[in-house]
């Protein structure tokens, strides 16, 4: 595990900058969500866990898709080829 620690200056609305590092290293950009939390004396940042459609969603956007697959017609077809 890489020990990374930077220290900041609060601003006057209370807003802190996440150093570059930490967000390249998170891949956070404007708009991603984080956690806070407060362990005793210490605040925590989290990147909160990305829902399995988000991630699709994602992969889907890298690429062109060469055919588009109604899920029902998949389905029909498949038992169509299982029961002939």
């Amino acid at each position: 595990m890489i020990m990374i620690k930077e220290e900041m200056k609060i601003g006057p609305k209370g807003q802190v900058v996440i150093p570059r590092v930490f967000r390249k290293t998170l891949g956070l950009h404007p708009g991603s969500m984080v956690i806070f939390e407060l362990k005793g004396n210490e605040i925590l940042i989290e990147k909160p866990m990305q829902k399995t459609e988000e991630i699709l969603e994602e992969i889907a956007k890298m690429g062109k898709t060469k055919k588009k697959i109604a899920p029902h017609e998949a389905y029909e077809e498949e038992m169509e080829e299982r029961f002939k």
